[in-house]
């Protein structure tokens, strides 16, 4: 069974917008939508390392602040080949919680 990390209040991610998780190994970047559905994926667009945090949320999806690839935020593909990590991540209580196994796994690689 994994363990999750309380990483923030749901109400912290504005919604349509983004929070970022600093890990020793890169940032991940914490969505919610509009409906209230929280998604993970590294931060860091493959193409030219766009920070995807500061991207525009539409439905369950991010568009590269510095090139426009849409990324699900489901699968973590773009509509350019592009592919960005996801991460498991729930809400418990109006926490937003991330799971510290892939954390540990990312940061052990």
């Amino acid at each position: 069974m994994s363990q999750f990390i309380d990483i923030a209040a749901l109400d912290d991610i504005p919604r349509q917008g983004a929070r970022l998780v600093k890990t020793q190994s890169g940032c991940i970047a914490v969505f919610r939508t509009a409906d209230d559905q929280v998604f993970a994926i590294d931060d860091r667009c493959p193409h030219k390392g766009g920070p995807l945090s500061e991207g525009i949320v539409h439905g369950t999806a991010v568009t590269c602040p510095l090139h426009a690839a849409v990324f699900d935020l489901n699968t973590g593909q773009s509509t350019d080949d592009w592919h960005v990590k996801t991460y498991a991540v729930r809400v418990d209580g109006g926490r937003v919680m991330l799971d510290a196994a892939f954390l540990a796994r990312r940061s052990a690689a």
